[in-house]
């Protein structure tokens, strides 16, 4: 057992808590299979009738996956980080599917691997320090750990804005886009989490709307009718030409900002989301992903995204396709394409 996780049971809730401070409680493939562990020891378990996640200590909630880790499997087969996104995958799935409630406190970073380990919950609280994001289109990757499923099903198309930009939403739009379910200030969590593991868990919705508070407001509604006009399209040179043809700061902003994203990544995001929006079970979404995550691994954007954004920090990467033209169909097709019978993902 890690020391990155803290599981144990006060009263009937077993507590899961990240303690990883020092890379912002970032997912190792020994938290994933800590997590895993407790998680099917308590689905049969008497004394445990609910199940919380939250953060140890320090800025929180999680920053994503072990993303050096990732790099280093890239740089040579892959191997490794193919099991890192197979087992983390498992996880996202268990919790989606998991029989008891589950309610994830994402107070502070929730991005990436905490964005698969929070979405799944019955419960989703966000607060002032919730900050949350799928910012992988910086780094040659994509919007994995269920973003095809959560992201797919947002109100318009904030799904496929926040997909390719990576934006920053603070815990009041998260309320308001209902990737939360109640906005809660830090100072009531530990309340919150000592009465849900002491009393009934049919309470659980009460007990966290009690002791919501009103957020202030939130600034991506405000800019709902822009994303849903630029971003309508499922083609990503669409999105291009209509930003480029409105000439507001805002526009020009975004427009920024994807010209520094992936080509491969924003056109693999938009297919994913739109074939993630079909789905009727999220295993399927979920084998989807690894048949993504399988290829893009060994992709050019993926170890050259991270040096350039997290190792050297030059925010300048070389990508390879470097024009969205260039990112043709039949690229898209084979990140898609099904793996071999034995190597397709499978739930726990």
């Amino acid at each position: 057992m890690t020391p990155d996780i803290i599981t144990r049971i006060e009263g009937h809730a077993g507590i899961i808590s990240l303690n990883r401070s020092s890379a912002l409680h970032a997912l190792t493939l020994d938290m994933v299979h800590a997590m895993t562990e407790a998680l099917l020891k308590w689905k049969t378990s008497r004394k445990v009738k609910c199940v919380i996640i939250d953060h140890a200590e320090g800025r929180g909630f999680c920053a994503g996956g072990d993303i050096a880790f990732l790099r280093e499997s890239a740089l040579k087969d892959g191997k490794d980080g193919r099991q890192f996104f197979h087992d983390e995958y498992q996880l996202n799935h268990l919790l989606f599917t998991y029989p008891k409630p589950v309610v994830a406190f994402m107070d502070g970073i929730t991005m990436g691997g905490g964005v698969g380990i929070s979405q799944p919950a019955r419960f989703r609280v966000a607060t002032e320090n919730t900050r949350f994001a799928m910012p992988e289109t910086g780094i040659g990757l994509f919007p994995d750990v269920g973003g095809g499923w959560y992201l797919s099903r947002l109100e318009g198309r904030v799904g496929q804005f926040l997909a390719l930009t990576g934006t920053r939403v603070a815990g009041s739009g998260c309320l308001e886009l209902g990737l939360a379910t109640h906005y809660l200030p830090s100072e009531a969590l530990a309340d919150a989490k000592a009465r849900i593991a002491a009393e009934d868990i049919e309470r659980i919705d009460g007990i966290l709307g009690t002791l919501s508070a009103t957020p202030p407001p939130s600034k991506i509604v405000e800019t709902l009718f822009d994303i849903n006009r630029h971003f309508a399209s499922d083609r990503f040179e669409d999105i291009l030409i209509s930003l480029e043809g409105d000439d507001s700061g805002w526009a020009m902003k975004e427009l920024a900002t994807l010209r520094s994203k992936s080509p491969q990544t924003c056109k693999v995001a938009l297919r994913q989301l739109a074939e993630g929006a079909a789905f009727t079970e999220f295993a399927d979404n979920m084998a989807m992903e690894y048949r993504i995550g399988s290829r893009v691994l060994l992709r050019p954007d993926f170890a050259e995204g991270v040096r350039a954004v997290i190792v050297d920090k030059d925010n300048e990467p070389k990508c390879d396709p470097a024009t969205p033209e260039g990112v043709t169909d039949e690229l898209l097709d084979a990140i898609f394409a099904a793996l071999p019978a034995k190597e397709e993902w499978k739930p726990l």
